[in-house]
């Protein structure tokens, strides 16, 4: 679902306060609902999802209010779904998602039967988590920059790669692959290795609640910034990075980032 801005939020090894502590399950396949697969999952983008002290507070489409707690939850999701679902905090057993191949979702179109990735859980995450690689998602303004003046409409939302934490550098260009292999600290304590660049699926071309859909979004990539993220696979359209928590801390906006890498220098 879509997130939230915060002021400030604690990191752990598990990522940020409340970050992917729920999913969405689909009864008929046990996999979990991810708008990686646009077919199926896209509406999700059309939800909201608010932390709350108690229960985390869900904004459906036609704008009613619901809490992952109310007992009728999973009846309410699958209605605005299409469905049938489940609200858990437990990773199901097989722990599996569907990833539609990107290129195929921009030639064929939103409600056409793809090929799908089928992604596992956990391969750098903590245990019974509902990240599908690492728990912590970073972009540069640097490369939302770059994707901006690639793209026909010359701008593009943050939003739309869904990164935990945006990291304020200067000029143009897709600076965050020189980042994997560094260590990164953000304020007093935190600190963070960053480890893969970010292959991009279709979930940034889709409509996020009033954003309406841009093909751009992948399509600049595909065409400018097909580099090979992670060893055995191809070169694939990549924008941000992945990153684990090595030291847990407390970040808030105004943070200064700096790098271990002497090539990086210190920003906020």
């Amino acid at each position: 679902m879509l997130g939230e801005p915060v002021p400030s939020t604690a990191v752990t090894e598990h990522g940020l306060a409340g970050d992917r502590r729920l999913a969405v399950v689909d009864r008929a396949s046990g996999k979990v609902a991810s708008a990686k697969n646009p077919r199926l999952w896209r509406n999700l983008l059309k939800c909201t999802a608010t932390l709350e002290q108690s229960h985390p507070r869900i904004a459906l489409p036609n704008g009613k209010l619901v809490r992952s707690n109310d007992t009728d939850i999973d009846d309410v999701l699958s209605a605005a779904l299409g469905r049938d679902v489940t609200l858990t905090d437990t990773l199901p057993s097989q722990g599996m998602l569907d990833r539609s191949v990107p290129e195929e979702v921009l030639r064929e179109g939103l409600d056409a039967e793809v090929r799908a990735d089928v992604l596992q859980f956990g391969s750098l995450a903590p245990a019974g988590t509902f990240f599908d690689f690492a728990p912590i998602h970073l972009m540069s303004t640097s490369t939302l920059r770059q994707v901006a003046a690639l793209s026909p409409r010359g701008t593009v939302e943050a939003e739309r790669y869904r990164p935990n934490i945006v990291i304020k550098t200067d000029g143009v260009g897709f600076t965050d692959h020189a980042w994997v292999g560094s260590e990164l600290s953000i304020g007093d304590r935190l600190i963070l290795r960053v480890v893969a660049s970010t292959p991009r699926c279709a979930v940034p071309t889709l409509a996020h609640g009033a954003l309406p859909q841009d093909k751009a979004a992948l399509r600049s990539l595909a065409e400018h910034h097909r580099i090979v993220a992670m060893p055995g696979r191809p070169p694939e359209p990549c924008a941000g990075v992945y990153a684990q928590v090595i030291r847990p801390g407390r970040i808030e906006l105004g943070d200064t980032v700096c790098m271990s890498s002497d090539a990086v220098a210190c920003t906020e």
